[in-house]
């Protein structure tokens, strides 16, 4: 029997093979439980090739260092056959592992089919020798190398199935089971090679027409590292690509949900916004309609809300809603929605059992709000206006829902806040009307409908005219003259008073310059400011404009501001009153007394005058207080160096009073009702003459 022996680089070569090509199948079986579709079976079949050739390789190279001392070669179709069985092995491997769930059957069907492919993959490869007499092979080691093939298979299976999820320490882990492999495969060819027996005058028959040894070992090596190399960078760059791209998608993910949440929700509160409440409103009318049942839509105010912006601060204001919000939200249902849809305004859909329920829920909200608040230290007060409108029955779309809802909020706010009220269809009258009013708003300040009446100021000592404030009305088309007490309260809260205020403010000096050139060169003209006004950047610009248009003097011209919009925000208010000053205009504090007076800044306010609030002059001749109000009034201006107007002036003992205390100047009705421009003089005279009868 011829003795053979091993060369040891290249049995050591063929363990490295088999290793690589281990680790190489097992991260193969990570990529394509990953992949779907086409990519799948790509990846099968691109794997199949290498890894059959690295498994073929690592048994080719283990034949190779094989040496007899007879000449070796090769069957070129037979070890074509022997590479084309361990393709086909590899790659069903492969497919048996690219399925989600694998059953334990299936993994022992599995590791039969690829142990029988792969001992065929051996025993072809040793046929390929083409030995004669043929190779005898020992029984008990032949069924060893069989038991160890399916062992190995089995193994190698189970490992792939256990090891291609993606988790920490994978590789490390794939590179413990790619040794264990390696060397389980290893074990089969070697066994195998251990049970050949070869007779004493065998010869090979391939030695002269196959595959000749030399060199064919380098070869091989190469070739099969090149393959293996590739594939497993490939699948190495692959995955990490699959993972950029997976952190990409999350990140686009995550930002598609804050950008949804942005687009859907309010920032401040985090509670559903106005588009959010329009999609459940939607819902909920479609669910009504379909399975029946009924929701209420409640449109909440706070009341008060304001008053403690404007004294806290937007930062004290912004959190007493954050807080609101979160006590209102800890008590609905998880199904109800709960949504801001702008400053202090809140909506609550909740699905009803029965119509009483909502008079429940109303009730709830009305009381918690009406809890005190602690934010930074202060203990706030506010409460709740609540308006509801039903479904069926108070609106056939959302937005009537919503301006019925609405409507009903305005009712429980003009009934005395705090409270809550159902939806009336005489209130939708109201709201038609609002909105037509604001409509015609926009169309008079547009067309220039508005005109200036002009009451006149007169010296309270000698009871000649000084001068006239000029208030604004609205010559409305189908309602005629309108007062102010119709039109501001709207303009004011929809900005039109801006506009509506330059108009005015460029409408009196242009009457001023008449005025001054009929040779009344010591008059002054009163205009109001409101609060939007006195806040607006442009103000100081439009002053200095209208009094450059009609060439007049700015110590013509008297803007009025009330004592609350001048205490405001007191530094601002000092900026801006010290640019108009600066320029010349007198200023003059309205309403003085019904504010929030504060002395330290009244006194740093460069005001030339006081106006007694026509409240205290009213009640002069009935109520003390009220005449110790004025006199104190009169006392403190006085002091300050300011002029003192009183207006409301309607009796002769009025007058006298107001005169003897030391008011500057007086208006009323008693001394002249506003009235147009073309009727102002004759006005005038009259009054003038009436004041020189009282003091006779």
């Amino acid at each position: 029997m011829l003795i053979g022996h091993y060369t040891l680089s290249l049995v050591l070569v063929s363990i490295m093979v088999a290793i690589l090509a281990s680790y190489t199948t097992l991260d193969l079986a990570g990529r394509i439980a990953s992949a779907k579709g086409r990519a799948m079976l790509l990846w099968i079949g691109g794997g199949a090739l290498s890894l059959g050739i690295g498994i073929w390789s690592m048994h080719f190279i283990g034949m190779l260092a094989f040496r007899l001392s007879i000449d070796l070669g090769f069957d070129v179709a037979l070890t074509l056959l022997s590479l084309l069985v361990a393709v086909l092995s590899s790659g069903f491997a492969l497919w048996l592992v690219s399925h989600r769930h694998v059953p334990l059957l299936h993994i022992l069907f599995g590791a039969l089919a690829m142990g029988i492919g792969i001992s065929t993959m051996h025993y072809t490869g040793m046929a390929a020798l083409r030995m004669q007499p043929g190779i005898d092979y020992d029984p008990t080691l032949f069924g060893a190398s069989l038991l160890i093939a399916f062992t190995a298979s089995g193994a190698a299976l189970w490992i792939a199935l256990r090891l291609r999820r993606e988790t920490p320490y994978i590789r490390l882990q794939r590179g413990g089971a790619a040794v264990v492999m390696g060397f389980a495969i290893v074990g089969m060819h070697y066994t195998g090679m251990a049970a050949a027996n070869f007779p004493e005058g065998s010869f090979c028959g391939a030695a002269a027409d196959g595959l000749r040894t030399d060199g064919l070992d380098k070869l091989v090596l190469v070739t099969s590292l090149a393959v293996l190399t590739i594939t497993l960078l490939t699948s190495v760059l692959d995955a990490r690509l699959e993972a950029r791209t997976a952190k990409l998608a999350r990140s686009l993910s995550d930002a598609n949900r804050e950008l949804t949440q942005l687009a859907l929700h309010d920032t401040l509160t985090g509670l559903p916004n106005r588009i959010l409440l329009a999609d459940r409103i939607e819902q909920a009318m479609r669910k009504v309609d379909s399975q029946g049942g009924l929701f209420a839509l409640m449109f909440m105010d706070l009341d008060g809300f304001k008053p403690v912006n404007d004294a806290f601060g937007h930062h004290v204001g912004d959190q007493l809603l954050r807080d609101v919000a979160a006590r209102m939200r800890e008590n609905f249902h998880r199904h109800d929605t709960l949504a801001r849809i702008g400053g202090d305004e809140f909506v609550l859909l909740v699905e009803l059992g029965e119509i009483d329920d909502a008079t429940t829920v109303a009730s709830r909200q009305v009381a918690l709000v009406s809890k005190p608040f602690t934010v930074q230290d202060h203990d706030l007060q506010v409460t709740v206006s609540i308006g509801i409108s039903l479904y069926p029955g108070n609106g056939r779309t959302q937005q009537e829902l919503l301006m019925n809802a609405d409507a009903a909020m305005y009712h429980a706010k003009s009934a005395g806040k705090n409270g809550y009220s159902f939806f009336d269809a005489s209130m939708n009258t109201n709201a038609r009307n609002q909105l037509q009013l604001l409509q015609d708003l926009r169309a008079g300040v547009r067309d220039r409908q508005f005109c200036l009446h002009y009451q006149p100021k007169f010296a309270a000592d000698s009871g000649k005219a000084i001068g006239a404030e000029a208030l604004v009305r609205w010559n409305h088309p189908d309602q005629g003259l309108l007062m102010p007490d119709k039109f501001i309260g709207l303009a004011e809260k929809t900005g039109l008073i801006i506009p509506l205020g330059e108009w005015v403010l460029d409408e009196a000096c242009r009457q001023m310059r008449v005025w001054y050139d009929a040779g009344y060169t010591h008059w002054r003209i009163a205009v109001n400011l409101s609060a939007l006004q006195f806040g607006h950047a442009g103000l100081v610009a439009a002053v200095a404009h209208a009094l450059s248009t009609h060439g007049l003097s700015a110590n013509c011209l008297t803007l009025e501001i009330t004592e609350t919009t001048a205490m405001h925000d007191a530094d601002s208010s000092m900026m801006v009153l010290q640019q108009l000053a600066d320029m010349g205009v007198d200023l003059s504090i309205d309403d003085f007394g019904t504010g929030y007076s504060s002395l330290m800044y009244l006194k740093r306010l460069p005001a030339n005058e006081l106006k007694i609030d026509r409240g205290f002059v009213r009640d002069l001749e009935r109520d003390s207080d009220d005449a110790a109000i004025v006199s104190a009034i009169v006392a403190l201006g006085r002091a300050l160096n300011l002029r003192i107007v009183a207006e409301g002036v309607e009796t002769a003992s009025q007058r006298s009073f107001l005169t003897q205390l030391g008011c500057h100047s007086l208006q009323g009705y008693l001394l002249g009702h506003p009235l147009p421009a073309d009727r102002f003089m004759t006005d005038i005279s009259a009054a003038q003459k009436r004041v020189s009868e009282n003091t006779l």
